[in-house]
């Protein structure tokens, strides 16, 4: 009998033989029997972009039909006047059906990458659109336009994402989900002077609360995505991905760069010991986002410490960098056998081999 795959598990998913959840059932149990790293590739997050350049030769057609149809509909101004958002709306509903119907085929049927990230984009522009027109409709101000093209795109897209489960969806809604909270505290009056202000915590205003409040967030229910699919086989695993690759940035560059604008010796300290403790983080959940958000800081930091050392100080971190991403599951493990239990340990990826003789039991 033909051994099988991981692929053609996925091709069973997508064939609609097996859910999700049954999919990653039976790959757990396989590498429970074997192995829990046997039969995972280990040096990297899964991560796709496309597979194939089909895709991206379906990409640039649809990018042509759906520019084609914003120059025919002229999105952006029919929408944001009194006297046009009525087209706006109406325009916009049609963009969002059709490319709905296009997601079924290209997302639901074929299942295919770079198309579906294009058509959630597309989708999201849309769904722009109708709450520009909203916006319009009720006279609304720049400030309150935003906020309400913001919180109508982040809903429909919440939408589109139970329809169609494309990972990179919940980017876009977590982008949507920022943008609605900066305007509403953008219509309350605060408006920040730079985009620092964004992240520092000595800074006027709610900003950089907010952003290190949705970044915890984020990675609240990233790291959910993560727990639930820990072999990162399904769509769950992928939709963490993109949680991460924006929640990360929100908490690290939030406290680091408060601690690196204030400038005191004790600062500078507690600067290197949070990107430590958040390059620990990153192993322990086999998630790189983090340490990779923490790097610019040590860079800086060297720049403006060590002056004349700084540029021998950047190449030993490259060097480490390079060394931590080649041994990156070693490491891992080790430090992972070196923590105690914890919640949720069980539930993260797996970090150890069973012998030949557990194998078999």
């Amino acid at each position: 009998m033909a051994n099988v795959n991981r692929d053609d598990i996925r091709a069973a998913v997508g064939a609609g033989m097996l859910t999700e959840a049954q999919a990653a059932s039976l790959i757990a149990l396989a590498d429970t029997r074997r192995g829990a790293r046997t039969h995972m590739t280990g040096l990297d997050e899964p991560f796709e972009l496309f597979r194939g350049f089909n895709e991206i030769f379906i990409v640039v057609g649809l990018v042509i039909i759906f520019a084609g149809w914003l120059g025919l509909t002229g999105l952006g101004l029919a929408s944001m006047s009194m006297t046009g958002y009525v087209a706006g709306f109406i325009y916009a509903l049609i963009a969002m059906g059709g490319i709905a119907l296009l997601a079924r085929y290209f997302t639901l049927k074929r299942r295919m990458v770079a198309p579906s990230i294009a058509l959630a984009v597309m989708f999201g522009v849309s769904a722009g659109q109708t709450g520009a027109s909203l916006a319009a409709a009720f006279d609304m101000n720049f400030q309150g336009g935003l906020t309400t093209t913001a919180a109508v795109c982040g809903m429909c897209l919440m939408g589109y994402y139970a329809l169609f489960r494309v990972p990179f969806t919940v980017a876009l809604i977590a982008i949507s989900v920022f943008a609605t909270a900066f305007g509403i505290a953008a219509v309350g009056g605060a408006v920040p002077e730079s985009a620092q202000d964004i992240f520092l915590l000595s800074a006027d205003g709610p900003f950089a609360i907010l952003t290190i409040v949705l970044g915890v967030i984020g990675l609240a229910i990233a790291l959910a995505f993560d727990m639930s699919d820990p072999h990162r086989i399904t769509r769950r695993a992928s939709s963490g991905f993109w949680l991460h690759i924006l929640a990360a940035p929100a908490i690290v560059n939030t406290v680091a760069l408060s601690l690196f604008s204030a400038g005191t010796v004790l600062a500078q300290i507690v600067l290197v010991g949070f990107v430590m403790a958040m390059a620990l983080f990153a192993v322990v959940i086999d998630r790189r986002s983090f340490l990779v958000s923490g790097v610019g800081y040590i860079v800086a930091l060297s720049i403006t410490v060590m002056q004349g050392n700084a540029f021998l100080v950047i190449m030993l971190l490259g060097f480490g960098l390079i060394g931590l991403g080649a041994q990156w599951e070693v490491l891992r493990r080790i430090l992972m056998e070196i923590l105690p239990g914890f919640p949720g340990k069980d539930r993260l990826p797996p970090w150890t081999m069973l012998t030949a003789e557990e194998a078999e039991i």
